[in-house]
């Protein structure tokens, strides 16, 4: 399955084989896919939680109101922001050569220390990237996936010891699908949603390929 097969085939999946498995190949692989989404700076301000313990799982189920694809799934993915990343330099740029991290270790705390709502922003976009990619590793693997907000944060962070500089910000229940997602409930059209040089210059037209 190339790139573009896996983006047109993802869909949510809430019917998941309760009895799967996903070797630790597999698990290692979809987090290894999270690791390698872009970050501002190279902060990587996130961490996942793989949780695939059936008690554990349980308890995030109650925590997402009872949805059942949260207790089926082989592995639930909760995937955190870390709001303070920018004061770990350090951390994430141990491996950088010496000009670069001189460059942002100058650059980095003062562009977001202060900034709690840039922090919150930065966090919610590291981790959309880092779930996209894993979701389409999943379909790669042949499984599927549910990103949802529909849960509990504050429950959440108390079952998985999640401090407050790492505030749940997606839960991702991926497994085996055991039925056919319902259909889409419509793509809007290209020229909707895509401008050409300027906002709402309707040059593109057609509809997105199902």
């Amino acid at each position: 399955m190339n790139v573009s097969e896996a983006i047109q085939s993802r869909r949510s999946t809430r019917y998941l084989d309760p009895t799967h498995k996903l070797t630790d190949d597999e698990l290692r692989k979809l987090l290894s896919a999270s690791m390698l989404a872009p970050s501002s700076f190279n902060m990587q301000n996130r961490h996942v939680v793989a949780v695939v313990d059936q008690e554990v799982k349980d308890k995030l189920k109650a925590a997402a109101w009872n949805q059942d694809h949260v207790g089926t799934a082989s592995a639930v993915l909760v995937f955190a922001g870390r709001l303070k990343a920018h004061r770990a330099t350090d951390r994430f740029l141990r491996d950088a050569a010496k000009e670069a991290r001189e460059m942002f270790e100058a650059m980095i705390p003062d562009f977001y220390e202060g900034k709690l709502e840039l922090q919150r922003e930065e966090a919610c976009r590291t981790v959309g990237l880092a779930a996209m990619g894993v979701m389409l590793t999943a379909r790669e693997l042949g499984y599927d996936s549910c990103p949802m907000i529909g849960f509990d944060p504050v429950q959440v962070s108390e079952i998985l010891g999640l401090d407050e500089d790492h505030p749940p910000l997606m839960m991702m229940p991926i497994g085996k699908a055991t039925a056919e997602p319902h259909p889409r409930l419509g793509l809007l059209n290209m020229e909707e949603v895509v401008s050409l040089d300027h906002f709402e210059n309707r040059a593109f037209t057609g509809e997105i390929e199902n």
